[in-house]
């Protein structure tokens, strides 16, 4: 008891002092505004809970938890805790944010790899400013002449220089016996002519299509009409894989100066008189809209995709009076006055060729890899292809080349048909024939094998998407080729996946190898290739 008691009174003192000190502040408060109290109450129940009513008043004795001041602690510090999280979270997001608009501009093809322009983020940040002006661009305005009545048409034509008399091979060769002798449309192009074809001299003669009985015929008609056109807008549609798409914003003046000539094939032609309406004319010409549909009979190749490569690369040869000439995928519909094309891609910059460069890629390297895991083809057939270009000399692109870009953006080409230009259109179209059909591998080393002599505009992507509306595809064609994924699937040794079915080719009669086209795959190389090693690729978007 005597240990107690100065506990006790110590103790009563202090909460003596303790009521002393909370009414003079219940005193004081009185006199305060009931703005402030109310704020004093939030204030207690925010960190007193149902005991804010005792802290207004005062602890009555006994009242006061012990744990009381740790709870105030414990709260502070956790809101705290939150704002700090919250705010570096918010950074984080940020420098994540700000690392992507870094990488897609990088020249490190690792961290490029990394960039996915075509994802929502990128497009917002590009919104918000973030992204610097040109590396988000799909389209953007092209610096056309308004008025195409006010464009001016050069006269005469771009003098030829290297190249000034150009003739073809009509006749194919005549091959052993025990071989196949039907003609092909591309000829029997041995690799010595090959070599040959790529030495310029003023006089040339040249494998370049359309050799007799290889196909590919026009019918009277259609070859008449086609004399008299000097301009020309030229499409095609093969396999039936879509109908023609009438152009927009057209001048009178081009309406008057342009032909505007649709090849098909037997395929598409009933195909578009299934779905649109065919007008035929007095001298037995079909038209769609604007668009005059050319009959190619007998289809000179197996594959429908390599079938199109010829009013593509041989506009000159198809159409041959023509001066000018512009290519547009059958699935485009012009935007672009056709004179204003001209104007603005030939004569102001006193160019032969004009072209767009790939919206991805650069390398015919990483084309070929995107090729690959895209199913554009077999691939096997395509890593032969890379491996005779590797050995031949052909290097990855890079920014020191010459050129912007060794792969185009193949859905429209704009041309002048001087001697030199119809050539390269021919070596390009011979590589076709070779090699596989995607144009767009041999572009850059048709290019690489005329040293620098053949001059080209190249232009941005973003302009060439501002000059068509791209329609989808009615339907998608496809042949087994473009899955097989080894020799042995060549060979008919095994079974091809295409979405769920399986072929058999056990059975097949070269019901894979094409019979027409991509000779030069099957042809022995006058070289070996086994010790070619392809150069690595750096994927830089999800196209390649």
């Amino acid at each position: 008891m005597d240990k107690e008691s100065p506990r006790s009174v110590s103790f009563r003192t202090h909460r003596r002092g303790e009521r002393s000190n909370l009414n003079q502040q219940s005193k004081g408060k009185q006199s305060l505004p009931s703005s402030h109290c109310e704020f004093m109450k939030n204030v207690n129940k925010m960190f007193g809970g149902a005991g804010g009513a005792d802290v207004e008043e005062g602890f009555p004795l006994g009242r006061v938890p012990q744990d009381y001041p740790m709870k105030i602690v414990w709260k502070k510090g956790f809101i705290r805790l939150v704002l700090v999280g919250g705010i570096l979270w918010m950074l984080l997001i940020l420098l994540a944010s700000l690392f992507h608009v870094w990488s897609c501009q990088s020249s490190i093809s690792f961290f490029s790899a990394m960039c996915n322009k075509e994802s929502k983020v990128f497009s917002m940040l590009g919104s918000l400013g973030f992204v610097p002006k040109g590396q988000n661009q799909h389209r953007c305005p092209i610096p056309v002449v308004g008025d195409p009545d006010k464009i001016k048409i050069p006269k005469g034509g771009t003098p030829d220089e290297i190249v000034k008399n150009l003739t073809y091979v009509l006749e194919d060769e005549i091959l052993p016996k025990g071989t196949q002798s039907s003609p092909l449309f591309g000829g029997h192009q041995n690799w010595a002519q090959r070599e040959e074809s790529f030495r310029l001299k003023s006089d040339m003669k040249v494998h370049c299509g359309f050799i007799r009985n290889g196909g590919a015929e026009m019918a009277p008609a259609d070859i008449k009409y086609a004399k008299k056109c000097r301009f020309v807008v030229a499409s095609g549609i093969f396999d039936g894989y879509d109908v023609p798409h009438q152009p927009s914003d057209l001048s009178p003046r081009s309406k008057k100066l342009f032909c505007f000539l649709m090849a098909v094939d037997e395929t598409s032609l009933n195909f578009i008189k299934e779905n649109v309406t065919v007008r035929e004319d007095n001298d037995g010409g079909k038209w769609v809209g604007i668009w005059r549909l050319v009959l190619l009979k007998h289809p000179p190749y197996d594959e429908p995709r390599r079938n199109g490569k010829v009013p593509k690369i041989l506009t000159h040869r198809l159409y041959p009076n023509a001066q000018y000439s512009i290519w547009i995928d059958g699935k485009m519909e012009l935007m672009v006055d056709p004179l204003q094309i001209l104007e603005r891609y030939l004569w102001r910059g006193k160019h032969t060729f004009a072209i767009s460069q790939h919206k991805h890629h650069h390398s015919i390297y990483e084309e070929a890899d995107a090729n690959k895991r895209r199913k554009r083809y077999a691939r096997p057939l395509i890593d032969l292809h890379m491996k005779i270009y590797r050995y031949e000399g052909l290097e990855s692109w890079d920014p020191t080349k010459k050129t912007v870009s060794d792969v185009p953006e193949g859905a429209i080409i704009i041309r002048e048909h001087t001697a030199m230009s119809n050539l390269f259109s021919c070596l390009w179209f011979n590589e076709v024939h070779l090699f596989t059909p995607r144009d767009q591998l041999s572009f850059g080393y048709v290019v690489y094998r005329l040293g620098g002599l053949f001059k080209f505009f190249m232009f941005p992507n973003c302009e060439y998407n501002s000059l068509f509306v791209l329609h989808p595809h009615i339907r998608e064609h496809s042949s087994r080729i473009e899955w097989v994924t080894s020799w042995n699937q060549l060979k008919g040794k095994g079974t091809i996946s295409n979405r769920g079915k399986d072929w058999d080719q056990a059975n097949a009669k070269n019901g894979l190898i094409e019979s027409r086209g991509g000779l030069g795959l099957w042809t022995p190389y006058p070289a070996n290739l086994d010790s070619v090693v392809l150069p690595p690729v750096a994927r830089t978007s999800k196209a390649g």
